[in-house]
């Protein structure tokens, strides 16, 4: 099968958002948490979470703008600055895929999906109390990708919380002992297998 960029042009629009969707391969599926100004709780799941950088720690993850549609994920953030990442547990893909509805604003997606909000001492933000591995993240920047009007957020990490057991002596997270699921486009789940660890790779030429 070969697909050019005028075929993608012309296919149907949800056939074109599944199949571009799903080119990139199996990606984390993340539930971001966060709260409004007014004190209600809001939980997103995004499946554009990435790896920016170890030092500083940090994090990125790609948002539709709110011109149009109101996001509340994205307007929580700018005006609280502070949100959490939480792994989705695989045998919660259904109520994790449900957060995506656009429920009204002051409606919590943890009631309405049945996720338990968890707080920490001195922090404002929810966090996923069946979520295996936690993230709290400072807002950074807001980056604007022009090209689709499309918001690059960048957080750094300023908490962990991992469950006990699946960190190994070399750093090394076991994914698929955490449980976590990921995603394939925007409406398929997969489980995380790992199949092996490879030492640091080296030309041996070099």
């Amino acid at each position: 099968m070969i697909i050019s960029r005028k075929d993608i042009a012309a296919m149907e629009k949800v056939y074109r958002i599944n199949l571009i969707n799903s080119i990139t391969g199996i990606k984390p599926a993340n539930l971001i948490g966060t709260i409004s100004a007014a004190g209600v709780s809001n939980l997103a799941i995004f499946s554009s979470v990435i790896h920016l950088g170890s030092n500083p720690p940090l994090i990125g993850m790609v948002s539709r703008p709110d011109a149009s549609v109101p996001r509340h994920t994205l307007s929580n953030l700018k005006s609280g600055g502070l949100y959490t990442i939480n792994h989705l547990p695989i045998d919660m893909i259904a109520a994790g895929h449900g957060t995506s509805a656009k429920y009204p604003e002051g409606v919590s997606e943890f009631e309405q999906c049945g996720f338990t909000e968890e707080y920490m001492e001195g922090v404002a933000v929810p966090f996923v109390a069946e979520s295996p591995l936690k993230i709290l993240l400072q807002l950074k920047e807001q980056i604007p990708i022009e090209t689709n009007g499309t918001i690059l957020i960048i957080g750094e990490v300023l908490q962990l919380i991992i469950a006990d057991g699946l960190v190994s002596e070399s750093g090394h997270i076991d994914l698929e002992a955490t449980g976590s699921a990921g995603v394939g486009g925007v409406d398929t789940y997969y489980a995380l297998s790992k199949k092996a660890i490879f030492p640091f790779a080296r030309f041996e030429g070099s």
